[in-house]
């Protein structure tokens, strides 16, 4: 069993960083300055050894664990981060920061344009995975870290930890990459196309320009109402909701009447009063467009790096189908790359990353304590 170590009340910290110049994004473009918004767990070690970088799916943010003051339920990994879990803040010192164009305290289209003293809208440029990575360097620098232990995540997050498999591999001791790809597929990129028209055609959206008026409501909350089915299997669904009726029907014809449309309708209203619209673009849009290895096979960039791989699928998600967890793993035992494959028959869907904690707890403990136990830890210590 899991234990139920909680790393208690956390805060959200910030860190800003100017390059001379500015921070050039693989569009051509660059931003004056970047914020990312972040939060730590557990301690860092004399030696600066034992830290590990948590990277988030599509929606998340930098509250990974524990409790903020006014908090009703905790971070969204939270029990896989804390004492005796998963990611044990007994040994390792985490870090999970917002990313490049988010709307939970880092840089995004929200955020306020130095030039114009007012949220850049659709003025802010076009991001990508690399460069929400290249962002998260540049953090990892702040603390003085020259090599992660290990940089982990699923889904958006996955995506993330092969852009520093493919861009920063001498800065990192190994990968988890969790439900994820090393590209979209056209039925991927074809599910967050219909999410951004749905938000486009909202006529709130107003090009972007909404920030101070009425939200683009109907939109997103359409896009998020798509993301959910996606994240679920049929046999979930089918445990879940049957084909059971709500019990507060409304008298009009096309009121939702079975659990499943409530569910629906009740996640995608939520979502709208804690993401912002156009970051969903942005985000969604950089996920779509990433390739780590563009033109070149993934096998011959990955050659001679010194890096741990261990890559977690799950039978049911068909979101993230296994076949593209496993040609991650192809191209990275071509490479020479030492890779481990573990697959999980849950019935989640791609939901499993975030609810199959125990599985997920035993592989990572195990590979991470490996890892570990195999670095020269230039301290002697483990904590």
């Amino acid at each position: 069993m899991v234990r139920s170590g909680s790393v208690g009340i956390v805060g959200t910290q910030y860190f800003t960083f100017s390059p001379p110049g500015g921070f050039e994004l693989e569009c051509g473009e660059k931003l004056e300055s970047v914020t990312l918004a972040y939060e730590t767990y557990g301690r860092l070690n004399p030696g600066k050894t034992n830290a590990i970088l948590l990277v988030h799916a599509l929606t998340g943010d930098a509250h990974a664990a524990g409790f903020h003051p006014d908090d009703r339920k905790p971070g969204w990994w939270d029990e896989m981060i804390g004492p005796g879990r998963a990611f044990d803040t007994d040994k390792y010192f985490v870090i999970c920061s917002n990313v490049l164009g988010g709307c939970k305290g880092s840089t995004g289209p929200c955020s306020i344009d130095p030039k114009t003293q007012k949220p850049y809208g659709l003025d802010f440029p076009l991001i990508s995975v690399n460069d929400m990575v290249n962002c998260q360097a540049q953090l990892v620098g702040h603390f003085g870290i020259e090599k992660l232990l290990s940089v982990a995540g699923g889904s958006m997050g996955g995506m993330q930890v092969m852009g520093w498999l493919a861009n920063h591999p001498q800065r990192i001791r190994s990968a988890i990459p969790i439900s994820t790809a090393l590209k979209h597929s056209p039925q991927q990129i074809a599910f967050n196309e219909v999410g951004r028209q749905a938000i486009m055609a909202d006529p709130d959206w107003k090009y972007g320009n909404y920030y101070g008026g009425p939200l683009p409501g109907r939109g997103l909350s359409v896009a998020r109402m798509i993301g959910h089915i996606t994240y679920m299997s049929d046999i979930s669904m089918a445990q879940k909701f049957g084909r059971h009726r709500k019990q507060d029907l409304q008298p009009l014809k096309f009121t939702p009447g079975y659990e499943v449309e409530g569910y629906l309708h009740y996640h995608g209203e939520n979502f709208v009063k804690r993401f912002d619209a156009n970051s969903y673009l942005y985000i969604t849009k950089a996920i779509d467009d990433f390739d780590p290895a563009g033109e070149r096979p993934l096998r011959e960039l990955l050659r001679g790096i010194e890096v741990k791989v261990m890559v977690i699928a799950f039978k049911s998600d068909w979101l993230y189908p296994a076949y593209q967890a496993k040609e991650i793993v192809r191209a990275c035992k071509l490479s020479g790359v030492e890779t481990t494959y573990c697959e999980v028959d849950s019935t989640y869907g791609h939901d499993a990353f975030l609810l199959e904690i125990d599985e997920q707890t035993h592989l990572i403990s195990h590979f991470l304590k490996k890892v570990f136990n195999g670095y020269a830890v230039m301290d002697g210590r483990d904590d």
